[in-house]
C-alpha cells in the first residue's frame, strides 16, 4: 500500500456574493413599491362623528384650514385650480376616492364648494374626514 504524502485537501467555501446583490435587489422592490401617506402639519381641529370608520391610505387628501384655504399634496390651491388639479392627480392614481379633510369651524358653504369641486373632477367617492377617519 502506498500512502500519499501530500493528501488533496478541498476548501468547501460558499459565495455569498449572489445573496447579498439578491437581498439589495430586494431591499430597492420593497422601498420602490412601499407607498407613503403624506399628511400636512395642519393644526385642524375635526369634526367628531360616531359613524366614522378608518379611511384608506390611498385616498388624495384635500386639506381647509379654518381660514377656508384649501391644500392639495402640501401645496395651497386656489378654488378654480382644485378640479383641475385633482383631474390631473386622479388619472395617475390607483383610487378615485378623495377625502377632504376639514376644520371644524370651516362654514358649510366653504365645504359644499371643495367637495363640489372633488366629485366635478371625476372622482369616484368624495368623502369628509372626522377625527377617526383622517388618523
Amino acid at each position: 500500500m502506498k500512502y500519499h504524502d501530500d493528501p488533496i485537501e478541498t476548501d468547501a467555501t460558499i459565495d455569498i456574493g449572489p445573496m447579498i446583490d439578491i437581498v439589495f435587489i430586494l431591499l430597492i422592490f420593497f422601498m420602490v413599491t412601499t407607498t407613503f401617506v403624506k399628511d400636512m402639519k395642519l393644526e385642524l381641529e375635526r369634526p367628531k362623528a360616531s359613524s366614522a370608520v378608518a379611511a384608506s391610505s390611498k385616498a388624495i387628501r384635500l386639506f381647509v384650514d379654518q381660514h377656508g384655504d384649501t391644500y392639495l399634496d402640501g401645496e395651497p390651491v386656489r378654488m378654480w385650480l382644485i378640479q383641475s388639479k385633482l383631474r390631473d392627480l386622479l388619472s395617475t392614481s390607483t383610487s378615485k376616492v378623495v377625502l377632504v379633510i376639514t376644520d371644524e369651524g370651516v362654514p358649510a358653504g366653504k365645504l359644499v364648494e371643495v367637495v363640489d369641486q372633488a366629485r366635478l373632477s371625476g372622482a369616484e367617492s368624495v368623502g369628509v374626514a372626522t377625527k377617526k377617519e383622517a388618523g
